[in-house]
């Protein structure tokens, strides 16, 4: 297959770490920056290859851009999303796809409406480890998962910026808190739970600078509930656990890093431990893999993250963070 061209959107440290990762991918290279300042643009295409630079606009209105990969603040996802999609291109877009639900349903309105793929940018979904988990959950061998429990936390060096500025949807809950929320949607899709109707309760929050430093909320997807917790002012256990009916299964680390995928789960059943190893890739390429796949082959979605879990985090996120501000 051709190998997909790639313009990044918004030359910041994501897309830093997306560029270097996409050095990884089998189907892919950097061809193209954009930004909201030319200059910028330029100063990133030079340090990293890309033939070509320009503002968001010249980028979208070349022929020889296949795919998009957005890597901006959260408040500016959709629009650039949506004008990505109008005009031609694949589109893999950081998570949250969206700080509001609503606009997330434009997204994958959009994309339905032009025929192009859409990929919301979970890591965590890529690799040997993601399809590990699912098989271990899908197979019933530890029964019905009842109960997970996952967290996402760090101490932000400063007070300073994107994620303690309410203007730009900053807060613990939209940056990291969504992925004990994908954990938890993918953990109850392999299950073959339904993940159309998530319900958030039991919220927790303690506010910083008009944003959420630290959260907690109990999220139901059918029989599973998950205690989900995040902050962006201390470090949490980057762990996570998964009760089922007749067991458990650890994950010693949940989430992985930009660069390399998670490696182990540990299987606990019956009195015994079964430590499951497998390889690790670079998930930011794989990610990026998964979309040229897609376009390569005239699909809409992403089998590791379909449109159904976007759905299913986004309501989940905007519900979360709307009862984190109410109370």
């Amino acid at each position: 297959m051709q190998r997909t061209r790639w313009a990044v959107l918004g030359p910041g440290a994501i897309s830093r770490d997306f560029v270097t990762g996409l050095r990884s991918a089998q189907h892919g290279v950097l061809h193209a920056v954009g930004s909201s300042s030319a200059e910028r643009a330029a100063r990133f295409a030079a340090e990293h290859g890309a033939v070509a630079s320009g503002t968001y606009d010249d980028i979208l209105a070349r022929d020889d851009v296949d795919s998009v990969y957005i890597g901006t603040v959260h408040t500016t996802h959709a629009d650039l999303a949506i004008r990505a999609l109008e005009a031609g291109k694949a589109v893999l877009c950081e998570k949250p796809a969206s700080p509001d639900a609503d606009d997330v349903e434009r997204i994958l309105a959009a994309a339905a409406r032009t025929q192009r793929p859409f990929l919301e940018a979970f890591k965590t979904r890529f690799g040997p480890l993601a399809e590990a988990l699912n098989g271990l959950v899908s197979s019933g061998e530890l029964g019905v998962p009842q109960r997970l429990e996952a967290a996402f936390g760090f101490a932000a060096a400063s007070r300073e910026g994107r994620l303690f500025d309410p203007a730009l949807a900053g807060g613990a809950i939209l940056d990291v808190g969504c992925y004990p929320v994908a954990l938890a949607v993918q953990v109850a899709a392999a299950a073959g739970a339904p993940v159309d109707a998530p319900a958030v309760s039991a919220v927790d929050a303690e506010l910083v600078s008009g944003v959420d430093g630290s959260a907690s909320a109990d999220v139901r997807l059918g029989s599973l509930v998950a205690a989900v917790s995040t902050s962006i002012e201390r470090e949490l256990p980057a762990s996570g656990l998964i009760r089922f009916s007749d067991g458990e299964l650890f994950l010693p680390d949940a989430w992985g890093e930009r660069a390399v995928s998670a490696s182990t789960l540990v299987v606990r059943r019956g009195g015994s431990e079964r430590v499951v190893e497998v390889p690790v890739v670079q998930p930011m390429a794989a990610e990026a893999d998964a979309l040229s796949l897609a376009l390569a082959e005239g699909r809409l979605e992403v089998p590791e993250m379909p449109w159904s879990h976007t759905r299913a985090v986004a309501r989940v996120l905007t519900d979360w963070h709307a009862a984190a501000f109410a109370g």
